[in-house]
């Protein structure tokens, strides 16, 4: 498989000819090559949305971009038992959670295609024959950089508001998922009545490409999801334009677990939030704050489980957990849990399994007890298939707890009493808080970091406002 870049409506090679590998991370052979982006080939492709964006109708059309989105979607839908099982050999994720991120994707594609058609302003007489209009417009050219641990989905919930907006979009994607987003971009490329240079899409092993989105000022908007060091990055490259910034950043979600929760229904439903992505994912279930009076039965109940998850390729439909996506990866994790630390006592320790699964990138799941507050593995988002446990015996503990990161992005709490989780739920500051689940994300609701976590909103209503802007026009009428 050798996939070319889609810039100006067509598929092309890199400026400097150079392709990259991609590579499967269960067993680290070559899935493919993909055209390797320079400055110049992302430099063309802002041009290209400037153009289509600037000299087109697309930005007044919206149920010509209503029916763009909703072609979009069909197209896609019918290529997603293909999209799915090269997003598995790229990324390594269960061929399940692949297919779960498709179907999600061609979902929120129907979603922004309806809110397409519905985009009003406001008009107010402030005065006798003194009238105001406040019209809704988008705000330009939308540079779109996708990560790899959801490289679809996150794709398309920035993609399908910023088209919706009006906006024409680039987008950035990541090397190690590249073939993936090609094959989405295969999808788009065969909607025919996509204004040429209105989407484009490049991927790059280096970051030129990144750089020129960020600092172009033929670039109104960026969406970025990512890690919070990078996103500071981006926000003070971009502040010489005054671009909009839409970032999802990091995340250490706390989980709180009462003792009158449902223990049988919490104990899988937070193992399989906590290693899905084999926990690389920014909402993952990482941190396990436990009553006092439970902990050491819920501690013997999440190891328990945590044993029994079956670590293999996520092309096996019996796989629960793939690889990491690479060995820098898979060594940082297993460096955590090879580190000496007095203040953690390892309940389960992962460890890299040999035999057939030697070559790739696996780590198995890992469970901490983790005494200390200050300690990297509670503060930093880990980012990987360890869970780690923290005890409490009051409601104020518990929020000191979970409050006590940077980050503030996604938390669950873990009671029968409704009542006492929505007062749980309005006292931890985070963006999203699960009450007796933990991460289900919508289409139709917003999503966004308080705090460390990010800028902005995605998903929903307010994601659609992300990507625009208010124009305010004044006239009288008297005679």
């Amino acid at each position: 498989m050798k996939i070319d870049q889609w810039i100006d409506g067509k598929w092309r090679p890199a400026a400097g000819g150079t392709y990259a590998d991609s590579l499967d991370p269960s067993n680290g052979t070559v899935v493919g090559s993909f055209a390797d982006a320079s400055l110049a080939d992302a430099q063309a492709a802002i041009a290209a949305a400037r153009r289509a964006f600037d000299m087109g109708a697309w930005a007044q059309s919206p149920r010509l971009r209503a029916s763009v989105l909703l072609e979009f979607a069909n197209k896609l839908e019918i290529r997603s038992p293909k999209v799915a099982e090269l997003l598995t050999r790229e990324n390594g994720k269960p061929i399940a959670q692949s297919r779960m991120e498709v179907a999600l994707s061609v979902a929120e594609l129907r979603y922004y295609a309806g809110l397409a058609r519905t985009i009003f302003g406001r008009v107010l007489e402030i005065e006798p024959d003194n009238y105001s209009v406040m019209a809704r417009e988008p705000l330009g050219v939308a540079a779109i950089i996708v990560p790899w641990n959801a490289p679809i989905i996150l794709l398309i919930r920035s993609l399908a508001p910023a088209l919706a907006a009006g906006c024409t979009a680039v987008v950035k994607a990541a090397p190690q998922t590249a073939l993936s987003n090609a094959a989405v971009f295969e999808a788009l490329a065969e909607v025919e009545t996509l204004p040429v240079g209105a989407v484009n899409m490049f991927a790059e092993t280096g970051n030129e490409g990144a750089k020129e989105l960020v600092a172009s000022s033929a670039v109104d908007v960026i969406s970025y999801t990512g890690s919070t060091e990078v996103g500071k990055l981006i926000m003070q490259a971009g502040a010489s334009t005054m671009k909009r910034m839409n970032l999802e950043l990091g995340g250490s979600a706390p989980c709180l677990i009462y003792p009158d929760a449902d223990l049988d229904k919490l104990v899988p439903g937070l193992v399989f939030a906590g290693l899905f992505i084999c926990g690389q994912q920014c909402v993952a279930a990482s941190r396990l704050v436990i009553h006092d009076s439970i902990v050491g039965e819920l501690t013997d109940r999440f190891c328990n489980a945590m044993q029994k998850v079956k670590v293999g390729p996520g092309i096996d439909p019996a796989t629960q957990m793939g690889p990491m996506i690479d060995a820098k990866s898979r060594d940082r994790i297993v460096g955590m849990i090879d580190g000496e630390s007095n203040d953690v006592e390892w309940v389960l320790r992962g460890h890299k399994p040999g035999g057939a699964l030697a070559d790739g990138y696996f780590v198995t799941p890992s469970l901490a007890r983790v005494h200390q507050r200050t300690h990297e593995l509670v503060n930093a988002e880990v980012f990987g298939p360890i869970l780690t446990i923290q005890s409490f015996d009051s409601d104020e503990e518990a929020l000191s707890i979970a409050n006590q990161t940077r980050f503030g992005l996604a938390a669950s709490v873990w009671t029968r009493d409704l009542r006492h989780a929505q007062h749980m739920a309005r006292r931890i500051a985070s963006g999203t808080v699960w009450l007796n689940k933990h991460g289900q994300l919508h289409a139709e609701v917003e999503t966004g970091g308080y705090k460390e976590s990010g800028l902005g909103r995605l998903h929903g209503v307010e994601g659609l406002s992300e990507f625009m802007q208010t124009k305010h026009i004044s006239w009288e009428t008297a005679l």
